[in-house]
Order: structure tokens, then sequence, then C-alpha cells
């Protein structure tokens, strides 16, 4: 694979507007070098979904309805 070396200065905004002109699969293959780099959810997000799920599943009833939610 060869190597290229930019440097450009864009906003977000105008990086945004480059991105948006991809074709689908391109964005999916940008989407996928972005986030291949095995980053790792801290331990303190980790835990904080397990509390959730652990309280879920402990009292079922104060799980909201998506759908009523969503309504309102």
């Amino acid at each position: 694979m060869s190597s290229l070396s930019l440097k450009v200065d864009l906003d977000f905004q105008q990086l945004l507007d480059v991105v948006k002109q991809l074709s689908p699969s391109e964005k999916l293959k940008l989407n996928e070098a972005i986030w291949d780099n095995d980053s790792e959810i801290p331990l303190e997000h980790q835990q904080l979904v397990n509390d959730r799920i652990q309280k879920s599943k402990a009292n079922p009833s104060r799980m909201l309805n998506w759908d009523e939610i969503k309504s309102r």
C-alpha cells in the first residue's frame, strides 16, 4: 500500500461536505477505518451499563415502553 501525507485545513463543516460526496460504500469504508482502532470501552462505562442491566432485571416494571415514550 502506498502512503500519502496531507495537511489540509478544513473546519468540521467543510470536512462533512467532503464526506457527503462519497458513495455509500466509500462512507462505510471510511467508517470502518475510523473505528478500526481497537478502542476499548472504559471500565466505568462498562460498569454503568452492567448496573443498569441488573437494575432492569431486578425490577422490570421500571422499564419504559419505547413506543409510549416516543409518542409523548
